[in-house]
């Protein structure tokens, strides 16, 4: 380089600089660069913040004169305040050199690297640029500083901290808070440099508490917080203050552990995350840190305050972030503590749904996946605890395996894996009965005890777990040694249980139901006693609505019930029995545990003769109506109401029950609670709101709208995959809640008091107006028929003749008749369905008929209602015949020459129609058929097409008339054709499900139209449907007190008269009976005399076609065709 350099200027433009590790480890709020040409001018880069690589980025550019000095001095600083720097802030790094060192790269940008920081060396990238000219734009030297007192105290306190950071010598600390306090000293109240003495002070007295070279920490939070107040929100030193502090709490409490430093550390790490961009120093090094000691340390905290401390914890960790997984973990389980606490179910559904994101979170090879698939499980087993679904147990037996195989022999938590693994099996066990299923539980629990030997802090755990699964196989099995060893291990279990442990009353109510399952075995006394004692010492100390207060109850009421057994002691009695009242209404235990235990009085009520039987039946009635509500769509409210064994003939007992009490009234109303409860259901958001809307538009608009939203919310639960499940779930719930809260407002309406809660007999006797209605009991205490007449009080008719075990023969006796009829010609004699009708005749109708004639004195020909329960669905009640002949040579008259006969899923139902019978509209006819259905979906049918030319021909002209078939007939077809018009005839096939009814359909072109899709459907103008196809109206054998068939399905919709088919119709004679009864019906009508349509006419037209067509039609497929509806 020629000397000539004096008289030019060089451009250096700072790019960025790496690697800018502070030498005493503080976070700095920025770095910058200074140059010093002489002792009399300097130069300063801005001050830009440090990323969290330890870079940062400036862009600043300095032209100089390289005649005012040889050498130049660079220097890169650490500053720790943005707004008012106080000294010349921490050094990094420092070089001299000459002017040539600068130049000869050209126009490139090259690295200038500094002493090593650290086994670091820092470094700058810039460029150096000869220009010829100063233009004046670039940043300016400035007058070299003149150093106060205040600076230069400052900077030799950096200086020494520095040192003593690096070093470790106590005399560099001592001298760094000496400078440091002179500084504060000459800062007071009210100097603008006051903050940043505080805190460069506070910072060196907190490093001295961490390295215990100083104890004095209530002093250094001080300083910290007032510097804090210092610099509120909107300051730019407000991020690093807050942080300040955070870190000096954090410390406090790793040496403390008390909880309120933990607990401001949150908070004020919620309140600085925001204020820290992605990507910085202080996010990355100083917030991150800060967070994950939070999510680590803070405690359990299940109040509501401590789980929306644990939320906003979480909004710490987005997306992305690697904590996240562990931050949704620790929320997950202060809310899973907080339900065993309360018994929330939306407490157990949002524990699941952390848990899933946890999981998805840490894909296949993630150290920590196997903890995470175990908390999801764990989760999962609580919620089918609780709420009975089998789906959850399934999932989490399928987790637990996952987990144990990423559980090898030696790892940490295997023995958490097999013991959870046990307990999911056992609980299969408990529900399926699959004896290798109890096996492998305990042979899980008893490896997983091994694994936690004489010493472990939590073998108690392990030992109860193992003495939980013995029991249950005893319970199944009986093996004495199975209890005995039981009962052992939870001794021990006990033993090692803290008194202070939150869970103890787990253990004491085990070995008290171990206790009490061993006194029924020996007898012995004082095997009770101590079963009785150990279940009252828990229920004196958890709170009122501790979900595990049901345990307390529950084995109480096993005890007492055990004792009575024996010693037969009505004090022992009554005691359980109060017991089951309190198990089964304690509000904060799962409703399929509650439902048990009424299921258990009601048995036990029944057994002992009890005068609590009829409350009994009161309360699991209530309870399977609010359980089956909780279940977000309609087909899975069906298998919640399918999932307890014997409850199918509830409510058929509980009506026996009324009867034997003489309370027929009651018996009425149990009897229509109980049954059609998924139509009852269901209709609760198709109610009419008329009388509302005039006393309250606004509410009833309210109401409208949530029940559109909550059906809605009902179709879309069956959302595929279990994620999307339980969101849909936990939505349906959401608006249930705004419902019920909508419904107890008008409930606050003067005459809208009840409005719909259970109907009141007064209520039911509306279904009557028309013509009697009778009830059918099958219970398995008797059976019987009550008779609600249009006033006064019901009638109990006692069919002596008959018992359940009869009635259920004589319905298998009666599907064997018709299935051998079908085979049969058109002449021969029926014999067999012959014999069957007689016994219908003389065992059941008849003694019905009497009351009917004799105290009610109703007229022949009058209509009269059928509602059959339980076994009494499956017969053909409306068909009973005497076949006897007169001593004058003529024939005894047969139900249906007595009376026109109807039938109603409910009483409700019937009600419900003719209050919709106020809206009619212009008539208009629909037919639809299919009867070339396709490959696999059943032969064809041949007379489909006739049987729609000749209904076309019947149907009066004033009636807007359509038909659909062949191609054309589709499932979307069919259900705007049923949408559409008022009136619809269907011919076609029609398959009853025995095992999902809801999946029962009509066979269309294309797809199936199921029972599921007509339900969907509010068609409130909808009149008439004749479905003239096989097993229209026959329910499930499951659940026939349900009554879900395809008739059923259309008088829901809309349809207020139907008629419906018991099994399979021959539709080649089916349309004799179709044609006679269109001509009865439109008889009135021809040529367009007479009135509207009238589809009350239906069961006298049914009536007349049948007794008219039989000479074409057999037995069979006349007794086929049924009426439903007004």
């Amino acid at each position: 380089m020629p000397n000539s350099s004096e008289s030019r200027y060089i451009r250096l433009e700072f790019i960025s600089g790496k690697n800018l590790r502070v030498p005493s480890g503080r976070i700095p709020a920025g770095i910058y660069v200074s140059i010093n040409v002489d002792s009399r001018k300097c130069w300063k880069s801005v001050i830009s913040v440090l990323l969290s690589d330890e870079s940062v980025a400036w862009g600043n550019t300095v032209t100089l004169s390289s005649h005012v000095s040889p050498v130049l001095s660079m220097e890169i600083r650490a500053s720790y305040e943005v707004d008012r720097m106080l000294g010349s802030g921490e050094i990094i790094g420092k070089l001299q050199m000459s002017w040539d060192e600068l130049l000869g790269h050209g126009d490139e940008s090259f690295d200038l690297s500094f002493p090593p920081i650290r086994d670091v060396c820092p470094s700058l990238t810039l460029k150096a640029a000869v220009v010829h000219a100063y233009d004046g734009q670039d940043s300016t030297l400035s007058d070299s500083p003149v150093y106060s007192d205040i600076a230069r105290d400052t900077d030799a306190g950096h200086a020494r901290f520095a040192e003593y950071a690096t070093s470790g010598t106590v005399s560099h600390l001592n001298d760094a808070v000496q400078h440091f306090q002179l500084v504060l000293d000459q800062c007071p109240v009210g100097h603008p440099d006051h903050a940043a003495a505080l805190t460069n002070l506070a910072y060196a007295r907190l490093e001295g508490y961490i390295r215990n070279h100083l104890q004095d920490i209530d002093t250094t939070s001080s300083l910290f917080r007032e510097s804090l107040a210092l610099c509120p929100q909107g300051h730019p030193d407000h991020p690093s203050s807050l942080h300040n502090l955070i870190r000096a709490l954090i410390w406090r409490h790793s040496k403390e552990s008390t909880a309120i430093h933990i607990h401001e550390s949150a908070q004020l790490c919620c309140t600085l995350l925001p204020l820290c961009p992605e990507g910085t120093y202080l996010r990355s090094i100083g917030v991150d840190s800060a967070v994950d000691y939070v999510i680590n340390n803070l405690p359990v905290d299940a109040s509501d305050e401590g789980i929306h401390l644990r939320r906003n914890v979480l909004e710490l960790c987005p997306v992305g972030h690697q904590l996240r997984p562990r931050a949704l973990a620790t929320l997950a389980h202060a809310v899973h503590v907080r339900f065993n606490q309360r018994g929330s179910i939306d407490d157990v559904d949002e524990d699941i749904r952390l848990h899933r994101e946890a999981v998805s979170l840490c894909s296949e090879g993630h150290s920590d996946r196997g903890s995470y698939l175990n908390n999801l499980a764990y989760s999962l087993v609580n919620r089918f605890n609780h709420q009975g679904k089998p789906n959850d147990l399934d999932e989490a037996t399928t987790l637990y395996e996952e987990t144990l195989r990423l559980c090898p022999v030696g790892h940490e938590i295997r023995d958490i894996s097999l013991d959870n693994l046990g307990g999911a099996l056992a609980s299969r066990f408990y529900k399926r009965g699959d004896i290798d299923d109890i096996t492998r539980a305990i042979s899980l629990r008893r490896e997983a005890l091994t694994l936690r030997p004489l010493g472990h802090p939590h073998r108690d755990i392990r030992l109860n777990n193992l003495a939980h699964a013995l029991q249950q196989r005893y319970d199944k099995l009986h093996v004495v040694e199975d209890l005995n060893e039981a009962i052992e291990r939870y001794r021990e279990s006990l033993r090692l249980t803290r008194f202070d442990d939150p869970e103890r009353h787990g253990p004491l109510y085990n070995l008290s139901s171990a206790l009490c399952s061993r006194f029924m075995h020996t007898q012995q006394n004082e095997d009770v006693e101590e079963a009785i004692t150990l279940c009252q010492e828990p229920l004196a100390t958890l709170p009122s609505l501790h979900p595990a207060r049901w345990f307390g109850y529950r084995w109480l009421m096993e005890a007492h019930l055990s004792r009575y057994r024996i010693l037969h002691d009505p004090a022992d009695l009554s005691l359980a029995i109060n017991n089951f009242r309190l198990a089964s209404g304690h509000p904060t235990q799962g409703f399929p545990n509650r439902i048990h235990t009424a299921l258990h009085w009601v048995a036990e009520a029944e057994g002992h003769q009890h005068d609590s039987a009829l409350e009994a039946y009161q309360v699991c009635l209530e309870l399977f109506d609010s359980h089956v509500m909780t279940r977000s769509s309609i087909v899975s409210r069906r298998e919640a109401a399918t999932a307890f064994r014997g409850a199918q003939s509830l409510p058929v007992d509980a009506g026996s029950r009324a009867i034997r009490s003489s309370n027929l009234r009651q018996a009425v109303e149990l009897v229509e609670q109980g049954r059609g409860q998924q139509w009852s259901l269901a209709s609760r958001l198709r109610t009419p709101l008329e009388d509302l809307t005039s006393t309250s538009p606004q509410l009833a608009q309210k109401l409208l709208e949530l029940s559109k939203h909550l059906s809605h919310a009902q179709g879309a639960a069956g959302s595929a995959g279990p994620a999307a499940a339980d969101q849909a779930a936990t939505e349906y719930r959401r608006l249930t809640r705004q419902w019920e809260a909508a419904v107890a407002e008008i409930r606050g309406l003067q005459a809208f008091s009840r409005f719909l809660l259970p109907p009141s007999y007064e209520y039911l006797q509306a279904a009557a107006r028309q013509g009697p209605v009778i009830i059918l009991i099958a219970s398995q205490y008797s059976c019987s028929a009550i008779i609600v007449s249009t006033s006064g009080d019901p009638h109990h008719v006692s069919l002596p003749s008959i018992s359940l075990t009869e009635l259920n023969n004589l319905k298998d006796r009666f599907a064997r008749a018709i299935r051998h009829a079908s085979i049969m010609g058109p002449k021969v004699p029926r014999n067999d369905l012959i014999v069957l009708l007689r016994t219908v005749w003389d065992a059941i109708m008849l003694p019905i008929v009497n009351v009917l004639e004799n105290v009610l004195e109703l007229k022949h020909r009058s209509r009269i209602w059928l509602c059959p329960t339980a076994a009494f669905t499956s017969i053909p009640l409306h068909a009973a015949h005497p076949f006897q002949t007169k001593a004058d040579g003529s024939k005894e008259p047969c139900l249906e020459d007595l009376y026109i006969c109807s039938y109603t899923p409910t009483l409700s139902a019937l009600v419900r129609s003719r209050q919709m019978m106020k809206r009619r509209v212009t008539p208009s006819f629909g037919t639809i058929g299919q009867g070339q259905p396709g490959a696999g979906k059943g032969k064809a049918l041949l007379a489909v097409d006739s049987e729609l030319e000749l209904v076309h021909k019947l149907v009066p002209a004033t009636a807007n008339h359509t038909t659909i078939s062949g191609d054309a007939a589709t499932r979307a077809g069919a259900l705007q054709a049923l949408e559409e018009n008022t009136w619809v005839h269907l011919a076609c096939h029609g398959k009853q499900d025995p095992t999902q009814p809801y999946n029962s359909h009509f066979v269309m072109r294309d797809e199936h139209l199921t029972l599921l899709d007509i339900m969907e459907r509010d068609i409130p103008h909808a009149e008439f449907a004749f479905l003239s196809a096989c097993h229209t109206a026959v329910g499930d054998e499951e659940t026939p007190d349900e009554v879900i068939h395809l008739a059923a399905g259309l008088q829901f919709s809309g349809f207020k008269s139907v008629i419906g088919t018991l099994w399979e119709v021959n539709d080649a004679v089916a349309k004799h009976v179709v044609e006679a009864f269109y001509k009865y019906m439109f008889m009135d009508l021809k040529d367009g005399a007479g009135s509207v349509m009238d589809c009350t006419r239906a069961a006298w037209a049914l009536n007349r076609a049948t007794h008219a067509v039989k000479t074409k039609v057999p037995l069979e497929q006349r007794m086929v065709f049924i009426h439903i509806g007004v």
